[in-house]
């Protein structure tokens, strides 16, 4: 059985290398990057990379309304730490030269 190996160039071990360092940044400020929502008397923080910061309900939150006012503001700040993180990594795309998603999908039309 033969493999048959693809060489990689010098300019795209380069390019390789520049992507994972610029990945490594943007992971970085994703770190410090905090949004919040919230939902009557409950308010969630997240980081850029989708992990719960925290938690807080109010002494006012209805006791028998707070799981459904957590999961709403729970999805709400994911959802808003994922567009956050979209948009980051969107620039690195561009910067690299990269297709960027919005640039995929003009290519389709």
């Amino acid at each position: 059985m033969y493999h048959t190996f693809r060489m990689v160039s010098l300019s795209q071990a380069r390019d390789m290398f520049r992507l994972q360092r610029e990945a490594k940044r943007v992971k970085k400020e994703l770190q410090k990057i905090q949004v919040e929502a919230e939902a009557e008397g409950i308010k969630v923080v997240v980081s850029g990379e989708q992990e719960i910061v925290s938690i807080e309900i109010a002494e006012s939150a209805s006791r028998e309304r707070i799981p459904g006012l957590l999961k709403d503001a729970l999805n709400r700040a994911l959802k808003k730490s994922q567009v956050v993180s979209a948009e980051k990594m969107q620039g690195v795309y561009k910067e690299m030269g990269l297709p960027t998603e919005k640039g995929m999908r003009e290519m389709g039309n």
